[in-house]
C-alpha cells in the first residue's frame, strides 16, 4: 500500500514537538513528508527542509508559499494531511487557510486562542468537508483507552468523580522570566487567554472527557501567579462538573518542583477506581470495591480491543509519547483512506481527538477566566 502525503508546518530543528510529529507520522510507514514550512525564518526552514530530504521545491520559506504552491498541487502528488505544530496564536489562521483550500488538518492544541475562532473552525471543517484533528496525544496511550474502554462497558458502575493533574516544575525558574521560549507562553498576545492552563491543563481537561465520554458543563476556578512577574498564571486549581453530575477536580501548575511531567488521570465509580499516570504508562491501577489494587499491564492479551490496537511493543518493555502520537496518526491514516475508498473505517479509529474536542477545550478555558474574573464563582461552559 502507498503512503499518505503529509505536510508539516513548523515543528522546525530545536522544536519540542517537531522530532515526536515527524517520528510518529512515519513509525508505520503510512504518511511520507513531501513538503513542509518548517520555521518562522525562511532560510532556516528551506534548509532544514533539506536536510530532512524534502525536494527543494516543496521545502519552503513560509506556510504561506507552501499554502499558494499546494493549493495547485492535483492527482497523486497532493498533500492528503497538514499538522499544523507553531505557535498558539497562529493555529487558527494556518488550519483556516488549509482547510478552506481542501486539505485534512491536524492541529497541535490549542486549536486556537478563542470559542469564537474555535467554533469558526468547527464550521469550516464541516463545510470543506474535511477531517480537522486536535493533537490530543496523550490520548494515543494503549493504557488511557483502556481505560476508556472500562467505564464505557461500566466496569466502574456510575462514575462518581474525576481527578486530573498536569504540573511539574517546568516553569519555576523566575530567571526565565525573559527566556523567549517561556516568557511567550505568559504572553495574552501569544498564548491568549490563559498560558499553564492552555499549554497544560486542557490536555488533563481533554483526558477526563476522553475517558468519561462527557463534556464540561460547568466551572470553579482559581487561576494564580507563583512567579509574580507573568501577565498569565503559572498555576490553577479548578472544580469543574461533567455530564450526568460527574465531579471533576483539575490542578495544572509549572511551578510545582519535584514533579517532571505530571499527567496523571484518576476515575473513581461505584463499583471501583482506576489511576494512570504518563511517566508510567504501562501500568493501569485497577482497584475493585472492597479489593486489592489490581495491576492491568500494557500488552497483555485480557485487555479491551481499544487497548490491544494501541499496543505496538511486547509487554514489558517501555513505551514512549512517540508511540502515543503514532496511534493519533494511524487513526488519522485509516480514517483518511477509508474517505478516498467510500469505505467506513474501523470505528475504533474514531478514537482520534476532533474539532469539536478541541472547540470545547476553548469553551473550557473561557469559562474558567470568567470564573477566575468573578471571584471564582461556578460558571456555565
Amino acid at each position: 500500500m502507498s503512503k499518505l502525503r503529509w505536510g508539516l508546518i513548523g515543528g522546525g530543528e530545536g522544536s519540542q514537538v517537531g522530532f515526536a510529529h515527524r517520528a510518529a507520522a512515519q513509525l508505520d510507514c503510512n504518511f511520507g513528508l513531501v513538503a513542509g514550512a518548517l520555521d518562522v525564518e525562511p532560510d532556516s526552514a528551506r534548509k532544514f527542509g533539506l536536510s530532512l530530504g524534502l525536494e527543494s521545491g516543496r521545502s519552503y520559506g513560509s506556510w504561506r508559499d507552501m499554502l499558494n504552491a499546494e493549493k495547485n498541487v492535483m492527482g497523486e502528488e497532493r498533500i492528503d494531511l497538514v499538522t499544523v505544530a507553531t505557535p498558539n496564536s497562529t493555529h487558527f489562521e494556518i488550519s483556516k487557510e488549509f482547510l478552506e483550500a481542501g486539505f485534512n488538518v491536524l492541529c497541535e492544541k490549542p486549536l486556537t486562542m478563542s470559542v469564537e475562532e474555535a467554533k469558526a473552525l468547527v464550521l469550516i471543517a464541516k463545510a470543506s468537508n474535511r477531517i480537522c484533528a486536535v493533537n490530543y496525544g496523550y490520548t494515543g496511550y494503549p493504557m488511557v483507552r483502556q481505560m476508556r474502554s472500562m467505564v464505557l462497558a461500566r466496569e466502574l458502575g456510575d462514575i462518581r468523580l474525576v481527578v486530573a493533574e498536569f504540573s511539574g516544575g517546568f516553569m519555576a525558574d523566575s530567571l526565565d522570566a525573559e527566556n523567549p521560549r517561556v516568557k511567550w507562553r505568559f504572553s495574552s498576545k501569544h498564548s491568549g487567554m490563559a498560558a499553564i492552563t492552555v499549554d497544560c491543563g486542557i490536555h488533563a481537561l481533554n483526558m477526563a472527557c476522553f475517558v468519561t465520554d462527557k463534556k464540561v458543563v460547568e466551572v470553579s476556578s482559581d487561576f494564580a501567579s507563583g512567579v509574580k512577574s507573568r501577565e498569565l498564571e503559572d498555576d490553577n486549581f479548578s472544580a469543574f462538573r461533567l455530564d450526568s453530575g460527574i465531579i471533576g477536580r483539575l490542578w495544572t501548575s509549572g511551578i510545582a518542583i519535584g514533579r517532571t511531567h505530571g499527567l496523571t488521570i484518576q476515575v473513581f465509580g461505584e463499583k471501583g477506581g482506576l489511576s494512570w499516570r504518563q511517566e508510567q504508562p504501562n501500568q493501569l491501577f485497577w482497584t475493585p470495591l472492597n479489593k486489592p489494587t489490581h495491576i492491568l499491564e500494557r500488552g497483555h492479551p485480557d485487555l479491551h480491543p481499544s487497548a490491544r490496537r494501541a499496543n505496538r511493543i511486547t509487554i514489558g518493555h517501555p513505551e514512549g509519547m512517540v508511540f502515543a502520537f503514532a496511534n493519533i496518526y494511524r487513526d488519522l491514516f485509516e480514517v483518511i483512506l477509508a474517505k478516498q475508498r467510500g469505505e467506513k473505517p474501523d470505528f475504533l479509529a474514531l478514537d482520534y481527538p476532533t474539532v469539536e474536542d478541541g472547540c470545547h477545550s476553548i469553551e473550557i478555558v473561557e469559562a474558567m477566566t470568567r470564573s477566575v474574573a468573578n471571584n471564582s464563582c461556578w460558571t456555565k461552559v
